[in-house]
């Protein structure tokens, strides 16, 4: 076997790998929802932000007494190509009853829509709970973004794109927290994402690594220390690029999770046992007013 095709089976043999870690955390997730409490907060599901199908987003609403927290904007991860807000309760409910808002979107899907669909999908729902925020009976003074995987791309593709977006909350994003994010990989060929990206440009004219600029908004850049998906090298390489333009960026390694189990140790039934949650939310109460 010459070294093309060893290489070419051993990305066939990873992507399979991934698939299979997939299907095992959607049913991972929807038993993590199915057992999450229902408790301390309220939902209202399927809030329509733009004309589509997949432009809608949930929202968790605490109950808990308001004291100015943020509003976080939650955008799932799945390679561009899987996953859905509906998997993802665990996440509001971890927040909401910690006295936070939580929006999780639903966004475009390749291989129909490709990049940039799924920031062009954030930009839009952004926007909607700027517009919308009386109706809703939210706060956007002060936002985080979050985001998983390539959750976590899209979030900070937000603010660093070859194509600056319109936000109209832009200047109240007071952090982004990224978990486990693809922000400098070359996507060309690659096993688990190529059909999100169009082949024929080149990722130095996709990447936010490639369009950072100098602001206010702290970035939190959250690694697992057992990651095989993303590597390692993305989160060093942004966060000195950040640092480079006078941004302030933390590197966070969360030890004894994974790519995939990282965001499943976010929930109330797994919290106490990892350091995620209790990271993120250090991070939270560093930003929130006081």
């Amino acid at each position: 076997m010459n070294q093309w095709s060893l290489q070419l089976q051993q990305k066939l043999e990873l992507a399979k790998s991934l698939y299979r870690d997939f299907r095992l955390y959607d049913f991972g997730s929807y038993a993590l929802n199915r057992l999450t409490p229902k408790q301390g907060y309220r939902v209202q599901n399927n809030i329509p932000y733009g004309l589509k199908a997949r432009h809608r987003l949930d929202l968790y609403r605490t109950s808990a007494p308001r004291q100015q927290r943020p509003l976080i904007v939650f955008v799932h991860g799945g390679a561009w190509m899987h996953g859905d807000k509906k998997d993802y309760g665990f996440i509001g409910e971890a927040f909401a009853k910690e006295g936070f808002d939580v929006a999780v979107i639903n966004y475009h899907l390749a291989p129909e829509y490709i990049f940039p669909a799924s920031i062009d999908d954030l930009s839009l729902a952004l926007n909607y709970l700027t517009q919308s925020q009386h109706k809703l009976q939210i706060e956007v003074e002060n936002v985080v973004l979050m985001g998983h995987s390539a959750g976590a791309f899209n979030v900070m593709s937000a603010l660093y794109h070859p194509t600056p977006y319109q936000l109209q909350v832009k200047e109240n994003i007071r952090a982004i927290v990224g978990l486990a994010g693809p922000y400098h990989f070359d996507y060309k060929g690659d096993p688990i994402c190529a059909d999100a990206f169009d082949q024929s440009v080149p990722y130095q004219q996709v990447m936010p690594y490639y369009f950072v600029e100098h602001n206010q908004v702290k970035h939190y850049l959250f690694t697992a220390d057992k990651d095989n998906i993303v590597g390692y090298s993305n989160s060093e390489d942004l966060d000195r690029r950040l640092k480079a333009s006078g941004n302030h960026s933390q590197l966070i390694q969360i030890p004894r999770v994974g790519h995939i189990t990282m965001i499943g140790s976010v929930s109330s039934l797994f919290s106490r046992f990892f350091k995620t949650k209790a990271e993120i939310m250090r991070v939270l109460d560093e930003i929130s007013p006081r």
